[in-house]
């Protein structure tokens, strides 16, 4: 899968550290929808970790877990690990992997039921679709049953008005990559069923946003 990492900003802080507003505006109300879903031990794998702002927060707020960050880009690699260096964190994260899910040894990275949950927050949109079909495969391999693959980002829905930011945030992305876009919820529904993962418990969330909690069945 082609790196597209938007970087936005760069916090004052150490150099390999990259800062996302997004990710510190929105890191508090993903861990409440986010957090209840996961089980009390095990390790929680994050597809696409970006800057490690979020999976540096999650893991002080569940200390009981152990934290898997991963991403396809060397800079998020870097930035994750100083993220994590800076928070005093650490003990529940584990050193971040490269996992490309179009990777054919992708799936040799964990056994199978490994891990107790996969999460992904805004991925689907900024790669190619079967960048999103890879995701359910892997995560239904890795998972066992009952196990939550929770996903996060915008989306559209049959039968609900999309709002005017979303088709415009649409737009812009196929402009930039075609193989981008807002993804609905029914084709994803179908990449999931296909794998092996029930319907999904869909939160609304801030800024058009929505949380897609699913389990594998």
């Amino acid at each position: 899968m082609a790196d597209s990492t938007p970087w936005i900003a760069r916090e004052s802080g150490p150099e390999d550290r990259k800062f996302s507003p997004a990710a510190e505006r929105n890191r508090d109300v993903i861990a409440d929808a986010l957090l209840r879903l996961l089980p009390s031990s095990g390790t929680v794998l994050e597809i696409a970790s970006g800057t490690g702002q979020h999976i540096s927060h999650f893991a002080t707020l569940r200390p009981d877990l152990t934290f898997q960050p991963s991403d396809i880009s060397s800079d998020a690699l870097r930035s994750i690990t100083a993220w994590v260096a800076e928070s005093g964190g650490g003990a529940n994260i584990l050193p971040p992997i490269h996992l490309d899910v179009l990777a054919q040894d992708a799936e040799a990275q964990f056994e199978d039921d490994a891990l107790a949950a996969v999460m992904c927050i805004n991925l689907m949109h900024i790669s190619p679709w079967e960048a999103s079909e890879a995701l359910f495969r892997l995560a239904g391999k890795w998972l066992p049953r009952g196990a939550p693959l929770f996903v996060y980002g915008p989306f559209f829905q049959a039968g609900v008005e999309t709002a005017p930011s979303n088709i415009a945030f649409d737009e812009n992305l196929r402009g930039r990559d075609t193989r981008w876009g807002i993804r609905s919820i029914e084709k994803v529904r179908e990449a999931a069923s296909a794998n092996g993962f029930d319907m999904p418990e869909v939160t609304a969330m801030p800024a058009n946003n929505l949380s897609l909690a699913f389990r594998r069945s």
